[in-house]
């Protein structure tokens, strides 16, 4: 375990109970808070320390200088924060936001003193509410720790020093790169999958009985609580509509070629190409990288590893142990 720092978090659905239960699994002293009755009954049912009392969390958090995890939607972000002011001004803070441009305006207006970094774990399923976490969701998962300019390189490492702890590799990233790049792998899939299973759905029970594999693994994130993938989708509008232009430019060129020529062997191809691309990235031979978080250009080293697709696997002091291709 790399620190025995205390976590509050706020927000106990499917994220938020999965930060909780994996940091008391990593040994770290936790406790939560969330609005709503029904989770806080299910985790205190489960062993947990959770209730409702969002406030009397957050001040907890203030006296033992805990490390908060705000794990509720988009939308619910600017509440939460003005809690945070109120009862908790400086504390340590971090959130898994699927957006995170916003969080840090958010932040920045809202609750200026928290001493804030941003953070992002890639994990998740189609189901929410507390019952739907694990302690192991996070295990080999890549969370992103925000890095910007003005980033407390001490409190990046306590944020990194979580994301490691619940057993995910950590991608440092500035959040315009992030939101971006979730735009692509993520929100956009999102929509997809949305799309694909409307159009499936029209086809009504015969479409239902020979929907095999191919459909069930393109639409399998349509199953989300709508109201989550819409504040992710909606609140990262900005980085989300070129992304969302190119794919409906690729999709105008698949139907134009279809119509005229009748064949789909450029968008076939490049779908093949771009998947085999991704993969071989993920399996590339990896050099070891060191960061020194003491360092005067530390933040444009973490930026350059992340911005590279490197990853942080380890902390060592002051330093943070990394790979990339």
């Amino acid at each position: 375990m790399t620190s025995v720092r205390d976590v509050c978090v706020i927000g106990l659905g499917l994220i938020g109970g999965s930060v909780l239960r994996a940091a008391a699994t990593a040994g770290r002293r936790v406790w939560g808070a969330t609005d709503s009755a029904e989770d806080a009954e299910a985790a205190r049912a489960d062993g947990c320390d959770a209730g409702t009392d969002v406030a009397a969390a957050l001040r907890r958090a203030a006296e033992r200088d805990a490390l908060v995890v705000l794990a509720v939607p988009l939308t619910a972000v600017d509440g939460v924060l003005g809690a945070v002011a109120r009862h908790a001004p400086e504390v340590l803070l971090t959130d898994v936001t699927g957006v995170k441009g916003p969080v840090l305006d958010a932040v920045r207006r809202i609750a200026p003193a928290a001493r804030y970094v941003g953070g992002h774990p890639m994990a998740g399923t189609a189901k929410s509410g507390w019952t739907a976490g694990s302690p192991t969701l996070f295990a080999g998962a890549a969370w992103v720790v925000g890095v910007e300019r003005d980033t407390d390189l001490a409190v990046w490492r306590e944020v990194a020093a979580l994301a490691l702890d619940v057993g995910a590799h950590v991608i440092p990233l500035g959040a315009a790169a992030h939101d971006e790049t979730v735009a692509r792998v993520s929100h956009l899939p999102h929509l997809l999958a949305a799309v694909l299973a409307a159009v499936g759905a029209y086809g009504g029970p015969l479409a239902a009985a020979l929907a095999a594999g191919s459909f069930r693994d393109g639409t399998r994130v349509a199953g989300t609580r709508p109201d989550l993938v819409r504040a992710m989708t909606e609140g990262n509008r900005e980085a989300l509509l070129p992304v969302l232009d190119e794919a409906l430019g690729k999709l105008g060129a698949a139907r134009g070629s279809l119509a005229s020529t009748g064949g789909l062997a450029a968008t076939i191809q490049a779908g093949y190409d771009g998947s085999h691309a991704v993969d071989r990235h993920r399996s590339a031979a990896r050099a070891g990288v060191r960061v020194d978080l003491t360092a005067p250009e530390a933040r444009d080293g973490l930026l350059a590893l992340g911005e590279r697709g490197g990853r942080i696997t380890a902390l060592e002091g002051g330093v943070a142990i990394g790979e990339v291709a």
